[in-house]
C-alpha cells in the first residue's frame, strides 16, 4: 500500500470518529419527569426502543412519588426554570397550564398518530378552547374491585352498582383481621390527588360540594361530616394499619397480594389486578361501579395522566416525538408483547376496545370505557357548582387548599384530631385561599 493512500485512510478514519463524535455530543437529551406507577415504569423498560429509532435522543429518567412529581412540575413551570422537557400531567393541570402559555400546543400530529382514535373525553379534559395541550398516556375513571372467593365464603353477593351502606356491610363481614384480610382498602395518604381525589367522591355521592355558587366552602356541611365521617370509621374498623400513608401504589400491592377484600380506586389497576405475573390474586378479581349513596353525581372521577412539553424546554421537537411515540397504537402494540394485552394502557384509544385480544384478556374493558365515558366533570355534584372537576376544583389554587384539607383528614384518621376539627380546618383553608384570589361574589 502507498504511503499516500494509506495517509488518506487514517485521515478518513479521523473525520469519521470526529463525526460519530459529534453526533453524539450534539445528541438531545429529554429529561421526563415522571409517576412513578406501574405502567410508567413500563414505558421506561420499553424506552430503549424509541432511542434505538431515533438515535439522535437520548432520554433521561426523573422518576417521582405521586405528591412529589406534582410539586417539582409545578416549581419548574411557574419559574421557568427549564430542567424538564416532558412532564407527566392530568387534567387538573393541563387546561389551566395550556391557557397560561406554560405548554406547548400538541398541534400538527402526523397522520400516522390517529388523533380521532384518542377517545373524546381524554382529549376534551387536556384541552383549552378547543387546543389540545397533553396528549394521554392512560385514561382513568375509578370502580369497586372485589374478591369473589372471599365474597362466595361469605354467601355475599356484590350488585353492579353498590352502595356506600352496603360497602359497609360487607367489610365488617369480610374483615379477619387474625388472617391478615381487611374488608376494605382506601386511600388515606395525604395529597389533593391522593386521599382528596377519592374522599372527594365520597363527598360528592353523599350529597356535597366544596363551594356553594357564590364560593363559600362547604365542608363543615352535614353532607362533608356525614360523608368523611363514614369514610374514616369504615377504614379504622376494617381497613389495613397505618391507613393514613396508604396511596394509590401501597394499596394497589395489599390487593395484589391478598390482603383486601374490597378496594374502590382506579380503574387502571385492573390491568394489573388481572395480571397472573403481577398479582397474586388474578384469578379472584370481580368488580363493580364505585358505590354511591344519595345521588350519582361525581360518584366516579376522571383522570388522565398525559405527557406535556414545558414552553420554558429546550428540546421540544425531540419532547413531542418522544410523546407521540408513548402515546401511540404501536406502543400499546409493544406493551400487549411484553406484559399482555390485560395491561396496555387503558381508556386512551377506541381501537384497543375494538381488539378481540383486549376483550379476551380484559374481561372489565367495556365496564371501564363506559365509567370513563359517563364521568360528568361539568355536573360533579347534585347540588349547583361554580367548578368543573369531579375529584379536584378546577382552579389553580385547589393544589395549595386541597393538600391542606387532605392532611387535616389523613389527621383524623390518624387519630391526631376529630372530623369536625379537620373539616373546620379544612373549611378555613379554602374560604381563605378562594377569597384571596377574589372568587367569593
Amino acid at each position: 500500500m502507498k504511503p499516500a493512500f494509506r495517509t488518506a485512510l487514517r485521515m478518513l478514519g479521523a473525520g469519521a470518529i470526529a463525526a460519530a463524535g459529534a453526533s453524539a455530543v450534539h445528541a438531545q437529551t429529554v429529561t421526563i419527569a415522571m409517576l412513578n406507577n406501574p405502567d410508567m415504569i413500563e414505558l421506561k423498560k420499553l424506552s430503549p426502543a424509541f432511542e434505538k429509532a431515533n438515535p439522535g435522543i437520548k432520554l433521561n429518567w426523573v422518576i417521582l412519588e405521586e405528591n412529589v412529581l406534582r410539586q417539582r412540575a409545578t416549581t419548574d413551570i411557574t419559574t421557568n426554570s427549564g430542567q424538564f422537557d416532558v412532564m407527566m400531567i392530568g387534567t387538573y393541570e393541563a387546561p389551566q397550564w395550556g391557557k397560561r402559555g406554560w405548554i406547548v400546543p400538541m398541534t400538527n400530529l402526523p397522520a400516522s398518530y390517529d388523533l380521532d382514535d384518542v377517545v373524546k373525553t381524554a382529549r376534551d379534559g387536556l384541552s383549552y378552547n378547543g387546543t389540545l395541550y397533553a396528549l394521554p398516556f392512560y385514561v382513568e375513571s375509578s370502580m369497586t374491585y372485589y374478591r369473589k372467593d372471599l365474597f362466595a365464603a361469605k354467601g355475599l353477593t356484590m350488585p353492579e352498582q353498590p352502595t356506600y351502606d352496603q360497602i359497609k356491610q360487607f367489610a365488617d363481614k369480610l374483615t379477619d383481621k387474625a388472617n391478615g384480610t381487611y374488608g376494605i382498602c382506601l386511600r388515606g395518604k395525604a395529597g389533593w390527588g391522593e386521599n382528596m381525589a377519592y374522599v372527594t367522591t365520597v363527598v360528592n355521592t353523599f350529597g356535597g360540594r366544596w363551594f356553594d355558587e357564590k364560593w363559600h366552602a362547604q365542608l363543615t356541611t352535614p353532607e362533608w361530616k356525614k360523608a368523611v365521617g363514614f369514610y374514616v370509621d369504615l377504614l379504622k374498623n376494617d381497613g389495613p394499619p397505618g391507613a393514613s400513608s396508604n396511596g394509590f401504589n401501597e394499596n394497589l400491592t395489599l390487593m395484589s397480594s391478598g390482603k383486601c377484600a374490597m378496594w374502590i380506586d382506579a380503574t387502571v389497576a385492573a390491568g394489573i389486578l388481572y395480571n397472573k405475573q403481577q398479582s397474586q390474586v388474578a384469578d379472584k378479581i370481580g368488580f363493580a361501579a364505585a358505590p354511591t349513596e344519595v345521588t350519582p353525581n361525581g360518584s366516579h372521577w376522571l383522570w388522565s395522566w398525559a405527557l406535556a412539553v414545558p414552553k420554558s424546554s429546550k428540546s421540544q421537537d425531540a419532547a413531542k416525538k418522544f410523546i407521540e411515540w408513548a402515546t401511540s397504537k404501536e406502543y400499546i402494540e409493544m406493551v400487549a408483547k411484553d406484559e399482555g394485552w390485560a395491561s396496555v394502557p387503558s381508556g386512551t384509544r377506541t381501537s384497543t376496545y375494538q381488539r378481540p385480544e383486549y376483550k379476551a384478556a380484559a374481561p372489565f374493558s367495556d365496564f371501564v370505557l363506559k365509567a370513563i365515558t359517563t364521568a360528568d366533570p361539568n355536573h360533579p355534584t347534585a347540588k349547583p357548582v361554580p367548578y368543573t372537576g369531579v375529584q379536584f376544583v378546577g382552579i389553580p389554587e385547589f393544589q395549595s387548599f386541597g393538600t391542606v384539607v387532605g392532611q387535616s383528614i389523613s389527621g383524623a384518621l390518624a387519630g391526631q384530631m376529630s372530623v369536625d376539627q379537620a373539616l373546620a380546618a379544612g373549611n378555613a383553608a379554602a374560604d381563605r385561599a378562594v377569597m384571596q384570589a377574589g372568587y367569593q361574589k
